[in-house]
């Protein structure tokens, strides 16, 4: 079948976040089934954002057997008019492509269009979902609506805007829309069933399909972090005992200041007093906007036991978490948490078989429910801390448990190979009986 998937922000391996579209369409074209990605060329979640020459709006490109077709776009920064500028932008490209997947026409340079089967609408934000209903129904195909994050309630509780903005209020009624007339809608977030009923939606078009991991390309990776950074996480090794890592973006929403704060507090502990399973090092790799004021804060309060490297590419990332002994990943205390979560990190440090310390409090808890590490509430220091000392104090056969019990779980609920099948057996092929 031909898939058509709408998803402003999706990357690939080559062009880093996000993922989740790249992997899904890799499967169904395992599969056979032939896939069409629509995305913006720029966004400022990407590590590599694509070219297009100055005569054309769009460009095709091939990987891996996906058609994307990038849409020329302006730049912005993280968030303001020129982001809202950016978003109408891509919606307007997208439209200009309606005739071309109806038959009015059917190429757009080298690439060959066919009437899709299945529309799904996935840009984060709900504003895609009259356009992809619209060639859905034009070609007689399947409208999914997949929910990443809860738009527009994120940036009403998040960026404190009024639900009587009229940008909110448009979103408002696009969500709506998506709801209402979606054949199914994939939620990302486990808890978010009552809200969206509340907003539309007939509970039968429900499908949970959370974030996943491609299992095959963890096993059969070879790529290495550089040797400056091994260099490095050896020349620490000789001075700490353990190792707590965190790969991943550093802005404002990964609250890694908080882990800061216990790590100095680790810090301050004179060193005559140390339990030589207190003698622990965090190594943080990535980039991101708050990366900066880290390494100042670091330096400034002379904290001695916090390292940051700079960031490395998605198929090295499972070499660097081998070289752990326990990573971490932590939330903000946000009430749009209660919906869920379903960060793609936390599977990766998974399916890397090393316990994880996780601050959190939100709707559910992946760590807890696999019984892979310690979860403490989000923002709080000392219990950040206390998990510290005593997933450092443990026994090498309970970090490999709880390591164990990680990386079975998600290789059992996560792999991207069984959530691509899933995905088409509760859209499509569930729904034609």
């Amino acid at each position: 079948m031909n898939i058509l998937y709408i998803n402003h922000y999706a990357g690939s391996l080559a062009h880093g976040m996000e993922y989740r579209p790249y992997y899904l369409a890799r499967e169904w074209v395992k599969l056979g089934h032939k896939v069409t990605i629509i995305a913006a060329n720029f966004s400022h979640i990407r590590s590599q954002n694509i070219a297009i020459p100055d005569n054309k709006n769009y460009l095709h490109e091939q990987i891996n057997g996906i058609d994307y077709i990038w849409c020329r776009t302006p730049p912005y920064p993280e968030n303001g008019i020129k982001r809202v500028i950016n978003i109408f932008t891509f919606i307007y490209r997208v439209k200009k492509l309606i005739p071309y997947f109806i038959s009015w026409y059917k190429h757009l340079g080298n690439y060959a269009f066919d009437k899709p089967d299945i529309v799904i609408a996935s840009s984060t934000y709900p504003l895609d979902v009259k356009v992809a209903y619209k060639i859905a129904k034009e070609a007689g195909a399947k409208f999914i609506y997949e929910v990443h994050d809860l738009w527009p309630l994120t940036p009403i509780e998040l960026g404190g805007m009024s639900k009587h903005h009229p940008f909110i209020y448009l979103m408002q009624r696009a969500e709506n829309f998506g709801y209402k007339y979606a054949d199914k809608v994939v939620s990302l977030l486990p808890k978010a069933l009552d809200y969206m009923q509340e907003h539309g939606m007939h509970l039968d078009k429900f499908v949970y399909i959370p974030n996943g991991v491609s299992i095959f390309d963890v096993q059969n990776n070879q790529s290495m972090i550089p040797q400056a950074h091994i260099d490095k996480i050896e020349q620490i090794r000789q001075k700490y005992q353990f190792l707590i890592g965190y790969s991943g973006g550093m802005g404002e929403s990964n609250a890694l200041e908080y882990l800061i704060s216990a790590a100095a507090k680790i810090s301050k502990i004179p060193q005559i007093k140390r339990q030589a399973s207190q003698r622990v090092a965090f190594i943080l790799v990535g980039n991101g906007a708050c990366k900066e004021a880290l390494i100042k804060r670091v330096h400034d309060e002379n904290i001695d036991n916090v390292f940051f490297l700079p960031a490395i590419v998605k198929t090295a990332v499972p070499d660097f978490l081998s070289r752990m002994d326990a990573l971490y990943i932590g939330w903000h205390k946000l009430s749009i948490y209660r919906f869920g979560i379903c960060p793609n990190k936390l599977f990766d440090y998974m399916l890397s078989a090393k316990p994880v310390i996780h601050s959190v409090t939100a709707g559910n808890d992946l760590v807890q429910e696999a019984l892979c590490g310690i979860t403490v509430n989000a923002e709080d220091v000392d219990a950040i801390t206390e998990a510290i000392k005593q997933i450092s104090a443990m026994s090498k056969d309970k970090l490999k448990e709880l390591g164990d019990n990680g990386q079975k779980y998600v290789v059992a609920n996560h792999d991207y190979a069984n959530l691509a099948q899933k995905f088409l057996d509760y859209v499509y092929y569930k729904h034609n009986g």
